[in-house]
């Protein structure tokens, strides 16, 4: 969900407020996603790189967190998404951390949609923290024993991943999972993503041919 800042710059407003036009945003994909009948989403809220963003802005993201929290978990509840947090959370708030719990238990027997938001979220972490979990118990390393220890066990591997904001890359985002993901970038800032855009990006998907590694034929 990229292009908080800069949208927010066009604007001459501090990046915080970029960040709060990005949670509606938010709001309104989940809502498309919803309607369009995807069963999950996972949607990339703070990477373990973004520690590295000046102090002030971190401090107020996290209190972002904490306040969005708060007021959508309800709002999740009664709609019967079943939320769930991927990543490291060490660093993280006792508050954070206490308010992520619940909303986890609140939603945890809802069988609509299937959030993830990755927070601390690195795909390099995952990776090394799932070969340890296998090696600690003295099995063999193998690509089934590491995905079932990977944060997102359980969880299908994407079909599609969108990028707004133009940039072209993947940053660190699922790095596993997204083996034969279709990647699909676009230059709308998040704060302008809407119902539109989102649409675009399934259309442009429902037109991909999935071989994953056979031929036309076969696929």
């Amino acid at each position: 969900m990229d292009g908080n800042g800069r949208w927010a710059k066009q604007r001459m407003q501090p990046r915080a407020f970029g960040h709060r036009a990005g949670v509606k945003s938010a709001r309104k994909i989940l809502r498309a996603a919803h309607k369009a009948g995807v069963r999950y989403l996972t949607v990339f809220a703070f990477s373990q790189e973004n520690w590295k963003r000046p102090e002030l802005e971190v401090r107020l993201l996290m209190k972002l967190f904490v306040s969005t929290l708060v007021r959508e978990a309800q709002s999740l509840h009664k709609n019967s998404v079943r939320l769930r947090f991927i990543g490291d959370h060490g660093d993280f708030s006792a508050e954070l951390r206490e308010q992520m719990d619940k909303a986890v238990e609140l939603t945890a027997t809802n069988t609509g949609l299937q959030l993830q938001v990755a927070v601390g979220y690195g795909g390099q972490w995952d990776i090394v923290q799932a070969a340890r979990r296998v090696a600690a118990a003295g099995r063999e390393i193998t690509a089934e024993a590491l995905e079932a220890q990977l944060d997102t066990s359980g969880i299908p591997s994407p079909d599609l991943l969108i990028r707004t904001g133009g940039e072209s890359r993947i940053s660190n985002f699922l790095l596993w999972q997204l083996a034969y993901t279709e990647l699909y970038f676009c230059d709308t800032l998040w704060p302008e993503f809407g119902d539109t855009e989102f649409s675009a990006a399934l259309s442009w998907f429902a037109d991909r041919e999935r071989r994953f590694g056979r031929v036309a034929e076969q696929a």
